[in-house]
């Protein structure tokens, strides 16, 4: 019969490789959708030219929607940011990076 600090150890030991492999798996995952100011960048240019394609093609209209779209994007992600105790220039950068920042997987 197993007594139940022997038990409890075994809970603990259980407990402590989840918890490891749980920090192990979140690690992974924010390296996987990580981005940076290039890759924020490239996603600012492949907007541009989105947009000039949709202009070309659908006129005003849609340009004006989907560029108002993106700056509410990033005006709720400056927002956000801010709240968060993010300043000044950083702030700003970060927001950028929260908007155009899926560039990284082009």
């Amino acid at each position: 019969m197993e007594n139940s600090s022997d038990r409890e150890t075994d809970e603990s030991a259980a407990r402590s490789r989840y918890n490891q492999d749980m920090q192990a798996e979140r690690r992974a995952l924010r390296e996987a959708l990580r981005s940076d100011l290039p890759a924020a960048h490239m996603g600012l240019g492949m907007t541009v030219i989105a947009l000039i394609v949709v202009a070309s093609f659908s006129g005003p209209r849609w340009t004006l929607i989907i560029s108002g779209a993106f700056t509410a994007w990033f005006l709720l992600a400056l927002a956000v940011i801010h709240i968060g105790s993010g300043r000044g220039r950083d702030a700003l950068r970060r927001a950028y990076i929260a908007t155009f920042g899926w560039g990284n997987w082009i």
